[in-house]
């Protein structure tokens, strides 16, 4: 079996040249084709030489994700469909405002974690993604955004908050956010590069030792109680074992703050006495808190706060000394935002396969 060179951090593609023969400095230059330049064909790579493109044509792939469809957004957001095979499917997004451009990827398809307000986990797991199903989206992205034209790349800031849980498939996620930060890879900024987790602590530990990347976290609620209804990893690492072990990351990594997650359910997380205790939690701390309006989908118990709730909570933070942001809804009108691309996944994918088991895709 040919081997897939998509996904490969730069030590793993060195050894892979030793191996076959060849000079490691090779995988400084085939991941500035395919990284830089959107390249996957061999023959295309013109400072390798013929003898050394013919042998890889033999031996190795850059194999991509096939793309089932795109759609873009009226406010510019994007969206791709990716086919994994047997029936399953990912959805990567693309966001782009003012200052940046920013890409939310998925690591599973499906997810175990079972949060009660979350698509993906009510589909269900399926299986990891691997690396190089992982950094196809990036590649197929930056090829589709015009990257390949040799435009300026449009792509600054990539996300680990797409369908599943990054850490839980910790083997396949490192080595594509290694990649990422590479100079001679995507040479984005540790800070532009964001993990989000539900709260896998000993994950978050080892984090802090192979990879240095943002860290954001669901936290959803700011009380066990709460928690352990809406994201049920809490049962096992509670919020008094999950923020020491935020707390530890940014000291170790060097990282000025944490990101926490925060959706809003009308009459569940969103009352005064839950800002009050959420401020008690995180004031005087590396923290900032994201606030995230729900995006209802088919089934769910829950519905979004209004915005006036929202705000009023977001002012109770920042009154009270809490850093909060608002996230801006992107995308809707192609089922693009925050917890809408359950039910379009679905209907695309039973349209194209059949009706079979297959992965649909939700923003934590």
């Amino acid at each position: 079996m040919k081997t897939n060179l998509i996904g490969m951090p730069r030590p793993a593609l060195e050894g892979f040249f030793t191996d076959i023969g060849e000079k490691a400095f090779h995988a400084r230059q085939v991941m500035r084709w395919v990284h830089g330049r959107g390249c996957t064909d061999f023959d295309s790579m013109t400072d390798l030489s013929k003898k050394l493109r013919s042998k890889l044509s033999e031996v190795a792939v850059a194999s991509l994700p096939k793309v089932q469809f795109n759609e873009k957004s009226s406010d510019g957001t994007q969206k791709w469909l990716f086919d994994m095979g047997q029936a399953q499917a990912v959805e990567t997004v693309f966001i782009p405002e003012r200052d940046r451009g920013t890409l939310c990827i998925s690591s599973q398809v499906g997810c175990a974690l079972d949060c009660s307000f979350c698509a993906t986990g009510a589909q269900g797991f399926n299986r990891n993604l691997t690396a190089a199903e992982i950094m196809g989206q990036i590649v197929v992205a930056n090829r589709e955004l015009g990257f390949e034209s040799g435009e300026q790349r449009k792509i600054t800031n990539v996300v680990f908050m797409g369908m599943g849980e990054p850490l839980a498939n910790y083997r396949n996620v490192v080595p594509v956010m290694q990649i990422l930060t590479d100079d001679y890879g995507l040479e984005l900024s540790r800070r532009r590069v964001t993990l989000s987790t539900s709260g896998l602590v000993p994950q978050i530990e080892r984090l802090a030792n192979d990879c240095n990347v943002a860290l954001a976290v669901s936290l959803h609620a700011p009380n066990n109680s709460l928690r352990d209804q809406l994201v049920p990893i809490n049962k096992k690492h509670p919020i008094e074992e999950l923020l020491p072990a935020c707390w530890n990351y940014l000291e170790k990594t060097g990282g000025r703050s944490v990101t926490f997650e925060y959706v809003m359910l009308d009459g569940v997380n969103d009352s005064d006495q839950h800002r009050k205790q959420l401020t008690r939690l995180l004031r005087g701390k590396p923290a900032k808190i994201n606030l995230i309006p729900f995006n209802p989908f088919p089934g769910t118990e829950y519905s979004r706060s209004t915005d006036r709730r929202v705000d009023s909570f977001a002012y109770g933070l920042i009154k009270s000394g809490v850093r909060a942001t608002v996230r801006r809804t992107r995308g809707d009108d192609i089922a693009a935002a925050c917890g809408q691309l359950a039910g379009r996944v679905k209907d695309r994918m039973t349209a194209r396969l059949g009706d079979k088991q297959f992965g649909v895709v939700v923003q934590r």
